[in-house]
């Protein structure tokens, strides 16, 4: 039978997800409810196989979940992004059982890349990978900034190769392993449920077969794989928080009134006109989006520099429109029942995560010259 995951998302937007997003941002928990919801509807399994009990759907069809629930919660988004990104290696190099608990919507994973000693350049892991001689791999590291930390049930995790040549190895983590400590309780400024902390290893032991793919081939994997899935769904994270924003300010201009001139805030130029250049704004982000998964789906010249592109045009887009509706809504944007502001600092995190903006910056720019990437 056909999956209707539109229907699907839609009814647990409006029965889990967006009734718990401003306590979410408010008390700062792990949004546990929405995420079993999704599990549950079978959206956790988006993008597994069906093979394995998944839906099968494309990399459009997760863009279009991640910037519907990036407009009514950050943090549900932002926790279902980095699951998608690591489902991507997961189904091209994991296991038969995590690829069916995933498909099964049972099972939550995440990237651990970002570490204290690289920070953002995630293509420079300090962490550690030695065989005990036993089968049996030792993992040590200080990762930062995990998303679900101590919520996923595993980590993609990044280390230097144990044997081979190469920058990087990946590997499978279940989220319970002994050694693994996740570090203090995540307070920030937006995206306040996401529970982004620090996890540090400590003499973890995994086994050999938790490599996901070769020994030293993990930065290639990460390029090809992970990369493209990532910087297009923080790019349609980012789509969905200019959308609500923009649809809080038209609904914001329409219903206040200039009582003393008997008209709409929306019947002023100024307020009308600038509500239009950020809609304009967001359409813009919208078309370079859709062109970026045409270029993919095509397989287009252009689709690699589209994709290092794509989260840079969208997230400094987000936080323009963010700004703007901020300034356009006044006030009521100030206060927390109107939803702007917790969009407006939830829009600010996409331009610093790695890659950030400066990074693809010069991606784009080394790629379109000629010059090697890293």
């Amino acid at each position: 039978m056909l999956f209707d995951y539109p229907a699907a998302l839609a009814s647990v937007i409006d029965e889990a997800i967006a009734p718990q997003a401003r306590e979410t941002d408010c008390s700062g928990a792990f949004p546990r409810v929405g995420i079993n919801a999704l599990g549950e509807a079978g959206l956790l399994g988006l993008i597994s196989s069906t093979d394995i009990g998944g839906a099968g759907k494309s990399l459009a069809d997760a863009a279009y979940v991640i910037e519907k629930l990036a407009a009514a919660c950050g943090s549900n988004a932002m926790i279902t992004l980095m699951h998608y990104s690591a489902t991507a290696i997961i189904e091209a190099h994991g296991d038969q059982e995590t690829r069916r608990a995933i498909g099964s919507g049972r099972h939550l994973s995440t990237l651990a890349f970002s570490e204290a000693g690289s920070r953002s350049h995630f293509w420079a892991p300090e962490s550690s990978a030695r065989s005990d001689g036993s089968g049996t791999v030792v993992l040590d590291a200080q990762k930062s900034w995990v998303t679900s930390a101590g919520e996923a049930d595993s980590y993609v995790w990044s280390s230097r190769p144990f044997q081979a040549d190469g920058p990087m190895t990946l590997w499978l983590v279940p989220s319970n392993t002994h050694g693994l400590h996740v570090r203090g309780k995540f307070d920030g400024l937006g995206l306040r449920g996401n529970a982004s902390n620090p996890v540090s290893a400590e003499s973890v032991t995994v086994a050999s077969s938790a490599i996901l793919g070769d020994d030293g081939a993990g930065l290639d994997i990460a390029l090809q794989t992970v990369l493209p899935h990532f910087l297009v769904l923080n790019a349609a994270f980012s789509l969905g928080l200019m959308q609500a924003l923009i649809d809080e300010a038209g609904a914001h201009l329409k219903r206040t009134k200039l009582t003393h001139l008997g008209q709409t805030l929306a019947e002023q130029e100024h307020h009308r006109t600038r509500f239009a250049q950020l809609l304009t704004r967001t359409d813009e982000v919208r078309a370079f989006l859709q062109d970026t998964l045409s270029a993919l789906a095509a397989g287009r010249a252009d689709a690699t520099l589209r994709v290092l592109q794509v989260k840079a045009v969208a997230a400094e887009g987000a936080s323009e429109v963010a700004d703007g509706v901020m300034r356009l809504c006044g006030g009521s944007a100030f206060r927390k029942e109107l939803g702007v502001e917790r969009r407006f600092r939830d829009a600010l995190a996409a331009r610093v995560m790695a890659p950030t903006t400066e990074a693809l910056r010069d991606f784009v720019g080394r790629a379109t010259l000629g010059l090697p990437l890293f």
